[in-house]
């Protein structure tokens, strides 16, 4: 009885101060690079989006039913995005950079494929959701709500940390 009642002391205090000691545990998750022309045939990487959120559709072509219906929901409240400066980029497994026909624009992705070996895409369709920071926030090979894609942006790292900052104590 006595030796139970010190193990659980022990533990408890372990627990106690476990509590007491803050825990700094950042789980990173970075986004491979991947390139694209910018305005003026410019060659840009998705280290020049740094301080900007990424969201990167990946599919087997423009025309997959999964990209058409993940098209129509972020023209819901692009409106939101372009106030966040979000960036848009699409890559296609076919290889084909044809453009995207909506009104969201697109960086449209060098080396499709690569891309979508890079971010281990085996479906048709996947969607990545990549933070101010350059990490991988969200990814998943489901079509997601505007206000969802919104929402994972809004809960990141590094949005947060930035409130926190502006945050008066």
């Amino acid at each position: 009885m006595k030796r139970a009642f010190l193990s659980a002391l022990v533990v408890l205090s372990m627990g106690t101060a476990a509590l007491a000691a803050p825990v700094r545990t950042v789980i990173v998750k970075p986004a491979p690079e991947f390139s694209f022309l910018s305005a003026g045939n410019q060659s840009k990487s998705l280290r020049s989006l740094r301080g900007q959120p990424v969201v990167l559709l990946i599919a087997d072509s423009p025309r997959s039913g999964a990209f058409r219906k993940q098209l129509k929901y972020l023209r819901e409240i692009y409106a939101q995005f372009a106030s966040r400066n979000v960036v848009f980029a699409a890559a296609f497994k076919n290889g084909n950079s044809e453009p995207v026909e909506s009104d969201v624009p697109f960086a449209m992705l060098n080396n499709g494929p690569a891309v979508a070996s890079a971010y281990g895409v085996n479906e048709d369709f996947c969607i990545a959701i990549i933070g101010k920071d350059g990490n991988i926030d969200y990814q998943t090979p489901k079509v997601l709500t505007a206000q969802r894609i919104r929402d994972v942006i809004q809960n990141s790292f590094a949005v947060q940390a930035e409130a926190r900052r502006e945050t008066p104590r």
